[in-house]
């Protein structure tokens, strides 16, 4: 009995550290794919030819071997994959961290800070899904439209004896205009909820990791607080620069 108990304990034990270890490899790819993506959009500050030509070779990143938008999709595949593990793993966790707790529910485990932060990113885990889908409805699939209808169209213009398509510029121009003032308020927030679950995330991940001693607790608090500021700096500057601005859309 007392063996099968032990292997029960180890069995769980096993399955603790492996949701922890989902959560942290889920999270980084989450991380790599935001900062690649808020990159991308900072294009935006060069130009229209810039940003969309950007665009185009994002869509045929990898032709003939991969088709158009091949690559595009393999990573919003990979990126609903992580977002369901992660989601799943956190589930788990909480179930687990809530079941141990048992009645002792009034029992101050954490410190007020790392409690606040904690409860924070769940409420803004499930208003980030809500925005990606929202997000992906809106640049991706375009069911959404905000602004002018035209530009969402399929119109490409020659640049540098190159056929690209205009939308992702038009789009952006229309979806940030100071018309849509709205829409830079709504899309803040999502940033915002974005940079600070990146940034508990990456904290987490090293945490899980064993990177954190006391000797470098102190350093990685600031890592965390950086990327995420970061994050919040490339996403937050494409749209403020749109509506400050409003430039033209392009026609050809």
């Amino acid at each position: 009995m007392a063996n099968t108990k032990e292997i029960q304990k180890r069995r769980s034990w096993n399955t603790l550290v492996f949701a922890k270890q989902c959560m942290a490899v889920t999270g980084i790819f989450f991380v790599l794919f935001v900062l690649m993506h808020s990159y991308g959009n900072l294009k935006i500050l060069a130009g229209p030819d810039a940003y969309n030509g950007y665009a185009h070779h994002l869509r045929v990143f990898g032709a003939p071997i991969l088709p158009y938008e091949g690559l595009l999709w393999i990573l919003r595949v990979l990126l609903l994959a992580c977002v369901v593990i992660h989601m799943i793993c956190a589930f788990y966790l909480w179930h687990r961290a809530s079941k141990g707790r048992g009645s002792q529910k009034y029992v101050v485990k954490q410190n007020v800070v790392n409690n606040y932060a904690t409860r924070t990113v769940r409420v803004g885990s499930v208003l980030l899904v809500l925005f990606i889908f929202f997000h992906i409805f809106h640049f991706t699939t375009k069911w959404v439209q905000i602004g002018a209808a035209d530009a969402y169209s399929s119109a490409t213009c020659k640049v540098d004896g190159v056929m690209i398509p205009v939308a992702p510029w038009n789009m952006m121009v229309t979806t940030f205009s100071p018309a849509n003032w709205w829409t830079l308020i709504i899309y803040l927030g999502a940033v915002a909820i974005v940079a600070l679950h990146v940034g508990h995330g990456v904290w987490s991940a090293l945490q899980t990791m064993g990177w954190i001693r006391e000797n470098t607790h102190k350093a990685t608090v600031y890592i965390s607080g950086i990327v995420g500021l970061l994050l919040f700096a490339m996403f937050a500057i494409p749209p403020l620069y749109l509506v400050i601005t409003n430039p033209a859309p392009v026609a050809c």
